[in-house]
């Protein structure tokens, strides 16, 4: 059955939808509440570059900062792709051990020397797991950089996934390196001219590098703005060529499989089927979601509640779910 917020969205992509006004009255008669997905906070839709719908939910906004998780991973990634066009980096294949060789073990293990950009963009770099139970002792360390270096491999480089929020924090010393300023400096330039984006508050380690792929606040508004650059080739609504076309192909290629849900996994980037359509996705921790269907042209952010898990629970897939009947009613129009 088409949930009421998918109703209304039917009613908005419909060709007989009538005027802004009309259909702002209609988000809040339709989108009043979503007591089934109890940690949800915001909802937006966006198609043909468009916002059709927006909702928030027990008090909550799109205009409030949320912590999107490791759904900055793939922002991290775009910041990969935009040092790679500017000749700071040469390219996925490129190792880091010369980049990182400060940070390196006394006595490296021999395979440090083949982990490259594209591992790290992948999780694939072979080295120890520094999420999940493993996530505390690496932030309690005085130098996060060195700490993830010097873990002990769990596989090949090039091998299987596993996924590690430390590869993106190495990504993120990388960038600070080449590009000789901080990641934040950076992503505030070089997706300057993105209009929304904007990243508020965001964690550093002890060395003052900020954490890759994790603790990056910005609004829900926001993450779509970011979203909207991807659906459209990387190009601002002015046609700003911002993130390299063929680096978004690249990031949304298939590369990796998760162990945990088995989506596919690319530079950053999540992709499964939902709803019968190629999904990619960004998800951080607690159900921090920026989906982009490019079939429909579209882009959908949901902000959720980030103290609790949102893959053992359920949850996750039930927000899959609602994109799903989204999807559906943007079918039947």
């Amino acid at each position: 059955m088409i949930t009421r917020l998918a109703f209304f969205v039917v009613l908005l992509l419909s060709p007989f939808a009538a005027t802004a006004e009309q259909e702002n009255g209609r988000t809040t008669a339709s989108l009043s509440s979503r007591e089934d997905l109890k940690p949800l906070k915001t909802v937006i839709v966006a198609r043909n570059g468009r916002t059709v719908a927006e909702q928030g939910y027990r008090g909550h906004t799109a205009t409030e900062s949320v912590n999107i998780k490791s759904a900055s991973k793939s922002i991290i990634s775009s910041l990969v792709g935009i040092a790679i066009e500017r000749k700071l980096l040469e390219g996925p294949e490129q190792k880091i051990a010369p980049i990182l060789r400060n940070d390196l073990p006394a006595h490296p293990d021999a395979r440090l020397n083949e982990v490259t950009i594209g591992d790290l963009l992948s999780m694939q770099a072979g080295l120890g797991r520094l999420s999940g139970p493993n996530y505390g002792r690496w932030i309690s360390s005085r130098n996060w950089v060195r700490f993830a270096l010097a873990q002990p491999f769990a596989d090949e480089p090039g091998g299987q996934m596993l996924y590690s929020t430390a590869s993106t924090h190495l990504l993120s010393a990388i960038l600070t390196k080449v590009g000789g300023k901080s990641t934040l400096a950076l992503a505030r330039e070089w997706l300057g001219p993105v209009d929304g984006f904007r990243i508020g508050a965001w964690e550093r380690d002890p060395q003052g590098i900020y954490l890759g792929g994790n603790q990056m606040a910005m609004t829900a508004r926001s993450l779509l703005a970011f979203g909207e650059l991807y659906r459209n080739g990387g190009r601002t609504a002015d046609g700003t060529q911002v993130v390299p076309a063929d680096w978004i192909a690249q990031s949304w290629q298939h590369r990796t499989n998760s162990r945990f849900s088995g989506d596919d996994y690319g530079y950053g980037w999540f992709s499964r089927q939902i709803g019968g359509e190629e999904v990619h996705f960004a998800w951080g921790y607690g159900g921090q979601m920026l989906y982009i269907v490019p079939s429909f042209g579209m882009t959908v952010v949901m902000t959720s509640d980030e103290s609790g898990p949102s893959a053992r629970t359920g949850y996750r897939d039930a927000l899959h779910r609602l994109l799903a009947e989204i999807i559906a009613a943007s079918r039947a129009t």
